[in-house]
């Protein structure tokens, strides 16, 4: 007999979705309202101005996405790629691979410059391919690579482009909120993030921001956007400013509640403040993952402080590890992906789940684990070692 659902109550600490703050599942919980009604209208133009708050940016076209991160990035490519285009993809982890196969199935040619999993974007690459490659219209990176943990320098990346005439397509997903992104100060033209990551919202919601010169792009296609939904100049007229709004799609209503509260609780805390927070449990967390003998797999120039890269010592079942975590603590670490399968622990840190009690939970679980495992560990070192950073 089927019955209610109550799901277990864990501690997300993989690379999405996080934990969501009891403010955020209360404002989840509010009366639906109808998608056009005045007062929903109204907290539509706050999403947006907190969304323009958070990605750092003026742009008009400033909204969230009905659907997942992966709906804000094929808004991104399928209006701004026409058949024919020359598109720099980078690929260093699985997210720049998807953004390559966009491309492809718009109909436009990949130029891709790909890197070793766990390292950056090569800018020298990224430059020989524009040498090597004329009428190159946009140049599309992931800023801060999920798969890996690794971020790239995106204020170059995107002055790279701007030199050669290009529109640069950003993927923030689990940047926003947890590092800087400064969309108009870099030049982005295009970019999309997801609720899910640092923004501890539910998942289900893609933001997005297109530039002046990127919403010019797509008003001047020369065919026809292939995505009804995802079309840019016809969601323009519901998430436009005013009252008046144009009916495009049934809004996910109480999802949006959610949003708007956890955007509000960013700007409450500061994105300088948040920005900090997130770097200051990561050095806590490498210090304790480093007194129980583990080793992060990016260069701390290049490290993440949201998502953090493990490497897993020889001799340890990884998957028996991340099992018993999940049975014996409720809690939940990620899996390597694609190159880095079974290689590696993705542990995360970000928004609402970025905190000193998460980080001394997963430090004393793994360190149970891995005993289990037959490590040779000194026990409660690491939840020490991490305290002391925590002060």
């Amino acid at each position: 007999m089927i019955s209610s659902f109550h799901p277990p109550e864990r501690t997300l600490m993989g690379p999405g979705p996080s934990d969501v703050s009891p403010r955020v599942l209360a404002a989840l919980a509010r009366p639906t309202i109808g998608h056009l009604d005045p007062e929903f209208i109204r907290m539509m133009d706050e999403i947006k101005q907190l969304l323009q708050y958070a990605f750092n940016t003026q742009n008009e076209l400033t909204m969230p996405v009905s659907a997942p991160g992966s709906a804000g990035m094929e808004a991104c490519f399928v209006n701004l790629v026409e058949p024919g285009d020359k598109v720099i993809v980078c690929q260093n982890g699985v997210f720049g691979g998807r953004m390559a196969e966009n491309v492809r199935r718009f109909g436009g040619e990949v130029i891709l410059v790909e890197d070793e999993w766990g390292k950056p974007v090569d800018q020298n690459k990224v430059e020989s391919a524009f040498k090597a490659n004329n009428g190159v219209k946009a140049l599309a990176f992931v800023h801060a690579e999920t798969s890996t943990g690794v971020r790239s320098d995106a204020a170059a990346l995107a002055k790279l482009a701007q030199d050669n005439g290009a529109l640069t397509i950003m993927d923030a997903v689990t940047s926003l909120g947890g590092i800087e992104v400064d969309l108009d100060g870099w030049g982005i033209d295009a970019v999309y993030s997801g609720t899910q990551k640092c923004l501890s919202a539910p998942p289900g919601i893609s933001p997005v921001s297109f530039s002046e010169r990127a919403v010019a792009q797509v008003r001047e296609r020369q065919s026809t956007v292939p995505s009804w939904f995802l079309d840019k100049n016809l969601v323009m007229g519901y998430w436009g400013q005013g009252a008046k709004r144009a009916y495009h799609h049934t809004a996910p209503v109480n999802a949006l509640y959610a949003l708007h509260e956890s955007l509000l609780m960013l700007r409450q805390e500061g994105l300088e403040n948040a920005w900090a927070r997130h770097e200051r449990f990561h050095q806590a967390l490498k210090a304790g993952l480093e007194a129980m003998g583990l080793s992060l797999l990016v260069d701390e120039a290049y490290r993440l402080p949201q998502l953090n890269t493990v490497t897993i010592p020889d001799g340890v079942d990884e998957a028996r590890v991340r099992s018993r975590l999940l049975n014996q603590y409720s809690l939940e670490i990620g899996a390597g992906l694609g190159a880095l399968a079974g290689k590696v622990w993705r542990i995360g840190l970000m928004g609402h789940g970025c905190n000193s009690r998460n980080v001394l939970l997963c430090l004393g679980a793994l360190e149970s684990a891995l005993i289990a495992e037959g490590v040779k560990l000194e026990p409660g070192a690491a939840t020490a070692a991490a305290a002391a950073q925590i002060g």
